[in-house]
This record gives structure tokens, C-alpha cells and sequence, in this order.
């Protein structure tokens, strides 16, 4: 049983409180189509739970077969630092059949954020050194595909149905209880 190496930390985005008795983690590539389809599961798990349960997602680009995944991931963190990493995150999954340069300049104006200061915040790699460390983080917890699915911790070797994560999720939900 393979168990999360990095805890959850500031740097971390995260959905939900704190508090949640449950802590989902997803290892995720936004060019991944198997990524792309676990993104309505992980909304209804999030919304079956409520406060009960929150998600962290650390980035995995693939970009030996996803080559715009990496690019994508940099995205998601410099609108993270505007805090809009969600909306990021939900626009990139949505387009990603049309996933390249100039969708994700379009999707940061989207935002109301500035494509000059994607531009030079790309150039100064600050976002890169974030998502190699995500992806060093899986590396060292096992993580060697995606989307893979932490569940307090251990690794979660099932589907990434709502029905699976949902069973994965009452697990742990009796692990506290008891």
C-alpha cells in the first residue's frame, strides 16, 4: 500500500476546509484524457461530501507524451497567484482537446489576468520549479500515472468512478469514526 510522501501544505491548492475529515489527493496531467474524465467524479464525490471532504491537486505532467501538459500546469499556478487557480484549472480541462500556446494566452485573458505577466513570470520559471516539485512529490510517493488518487494519504488503487472514489472515501470516513 503506497502512502502520500508530501503532506498537504500551504503551498498546496485546495478545495474545501481544512477541517474535512478526509483529504483527497489527485496527482493530475491537463492534457491526460483519463484526467479530463475523472474531473465530473471528482465534482460529484466533492459535492456528496460537502465539508466532509477536501481536494488537493498536485500537478504530474507527462510531457514525454503530453507535451503541452507541462505549459498547462504553469498556467494553473500563475493564476493561482492571482487566486484563480481553480478557474484555471476547470478552463484548461474543458478545452483540452484544443489544448496549446495561444488557448491558454486566450484562457488567462479570459480571466482578466495579464498575458504580459504570464509572459515574464513563464520566463522566470518560478511556476516550473512549483510543478517539478509536484511531480518529484509523486515520483517519491509512488505516483506513475494519471490521474492517481491519495485518500488520507494511501494511494487508492482503484477507478477513478464516482462510485470507486465514493467506496474509498466511506473507508476512510469509518477508519476516523472507529
Amino acid at each position: 500500500m503506497a502512502r502520500l510522501k508530501v503532506p498537504v501544505a500551504t503551498s498546496d491548492h485546495v478545495l474545501g476546509a481544512n477541517s474535512a475529515a478526509v483529504t483527497l489527493v489527485e496527482y493530475g496531467d491537463y492534457q491526460c484524457p483519463h484526467c479530463a474524465a475523472a474531473q465530473l467524479p471528482v465534482k460529484q464525490i466533492l459535492l456528496r461530501y460537502g465539508g466532509r471532504i477536501r481536494l488537493v491537486f498536485r500537478h504530474f505532467p507527462l510531457t514525454e507524451v503530453h507535451p503541452m501538459a507541462g505549459l498547462a500546469a504553469e498556467t494553473a499556478e500563475f493564476a493561482g497567484g492571482y487566486g484563480r487557480f481553480w478557474n484555471m484549472h476547470d478552463a484548461i480541462f474543458a478545452n483540452q482537446p484544443r489544448l496549446s500556446t495561444h488557448l491558454l494566452v486566450t484562457l488567462v485573458s479570459a480571466l482578466e489576468l495579464s498575458p504580459r505577466a504570464f509572459h515574464e513570470e513563464l520566463a522566470s520559471g518560478i511556476h516550473a520549479r512549483k510543478v517539478h516539485a509536484d511531480f518529484l512529490g509523486g515520483v517519491r510517493s509512488g505516483v506513475n500515472g494519471t490521474p492517481t488518487f491519495f485518500i488520507n494519504g494511501v494511494r487508492h488503487d482503484g477507478g477513478y468512478s464516482a462510485p470507486e472514489l465514493g467506496a474509498s472515501v466511506d473507508n476512510a470516513m469509518l477508519t476516523i469514526a472507529t
